[in-house]
């Protein structure tokens, strides 16, 4: 089939969970189809990743996003009806290039991910399919909770209530709609009853990630967090883990080192540096990291999606402690795959517990290697999505 795919960033390099996925399905998907990428960036630099991804695609067209925080991003939010998510994204010249694919190419799909590039997309009778890689509403809502400040409080409040009604009009306007997990599927049928939601979840490199020799409790133990810090589920987690997690876990491991990684890290998060603590963000082979690291350690909170650092991280041999939010998706069993802990203070105790116990170490790296091999490998999330395809392209036929 000729498809069409829209994102809201080029998916090259691999720095978000978002570029993983969709590099990953482009390599897939281009075996049996054929693709033309349009792709919104940040800054003319990224235009260089352009021919890594020419390998995959017919053709990459991309597209300058506004800053959220430009002039033009609150207008359109204080003028229109659409909240400032859409905003950023919102350009006239983007839908008059897909007007103008769309004649020419005459393409059996439109792929989209996220709901707020949707507005981009003239009307057409071209089967839509949106995948949701979480769910907006819910994690904007998540963080309103937090401010204080009234005055900003009611706007985001504003802006929360336009998202979900977006969300939920492009669900109902898509073809087909995809989430990343169960629990995302679950909610937004809940939040639009009768929505009928396809799941292809997130999937990981089992052969890309080698699995790493096990270390004894006896050598000093490396914690490890992974994360790219534009969202706002990353810079929440490390602050938690600095101030009400960490301290705990060096009272009983005075040897243990913390190793905080991800790119755009804040100031904040690099003045968490210090003797016992490692902040890096210019790490180019996450591979090495997982190999040298002992314990993964996610103290999630912020909902949606599944999270690409735990697959990696099973996928390498690493244990993973996080929160029942991070591993939301994931099918994991407390004490088999994964140990998991609500309060801060659970998640230090099942850190140290792990660290301590070779026999429980050893179970959840078996466990957890072999939970990625069987349901998150990249060929089987690829087929998934490409039934999808098909049957979206079947219905436009009858």
């Amino acid at each position: 089939m000729k498809i069409l795919m829209l994102t809201p960033y080029l998916p090259y390099p691999l720095w978000s969970g978002g570029q993983i996925r969709t590099y990953n399905l482009l390599k897939k998907l281009s075996q049996k189809h054929q693709i033309t990428l349009f792709s919104f960036i940040r800054d003319n630099e990224e235009k260089k990743y352009i021919r890594n991804l020419k390998e995959y695609c017919k053709d990459v067209k991309v597209f300058l996003k506004r800053s959220p925080w430009s002039v033009k991003s609150f207008m359109l939010a204080g003028v229109t009806y659409y909240p400032l998510v859409v905003c950023m994204y919102l350009r006239s010249q983007v839908k008059d290039a897909i007007s103008q694919a769309v004649e020419k190419e005459h393409f059996d799909l439109i792929h989209a991910e996220t709901f707020y590039v949707m507005p981009n997309i003239p009307q057409n009778d071209i089967p839509i399919i949106l995948v949701e890689q979480t769910i907006e509403y819910l994690v904007y809502r998540h963080y309103t909770h937090n401010v204080n400040f009234l005055p900003m409080k009611l706007l985001m409040n504003w802006d929360v209530t336009k998202i979900l009604f977006w969300e939920k009009r492009f669900w109902k306007k898509a073809t087909r709609v995809v989430a990343m997990s169960g629990a995302d599927r679950r909610q937004m049928q809940k939040i639009s009853p009768g929505l009928n939601v396809d799941l292809v979840p997130n999937g990981v490199d089992t052969e890309f990630f080698s699995f790493k020799k096990f270390k004894n409790s006896a050598e000093k133990k490396i914690i490890l967090f992974v994360g790219n810090f534009k969202w706002l589920q990353n810079r929440e987690a490390v602050s938690i883990l600095i101030r009400s997690i960490w301290p705990q876990i060096k009272k009983s491991l005075p040897d243990a080192k913390l190793w905080i990684i991800g790119k755009f890290p804040t100031t904040e998060i690099l003045n968490f540096a210090s003797s016992s603590v490692t902040v890096s963000s210019d790490i180019n082979d996450i591979k090495k990291v997982y190999l040298q690291a002992d314990v993964l350690l996610a103290p999630i909170y912020g909902p949606g999606g599944t999270r690409y650092k735990i697959l990696e991280a099973m996928a390498s041999g690493l244990p993973v402690v996080t929160t029942p939010t991070g591993i939301e998706g994931l099918d994991c069993i407390y004490g088999k795959e994964v140990l998991i802990g609500k309060k801060p203070v659970d998640l230090a105790n099942e850190t140290i517990k792990v660290l301590t116990d070779d026999g429980l170490y050893k179970n959840l790296v078996q466990n957890g290697r072999r939970l990625v091999e069987s349901q998150f490998n990249w060929k089987t999330v690829a087929s998934s999505l490409d039934r999808i395809y098909e049957e979206a392209a079947m219905k436009k036929q009858q």
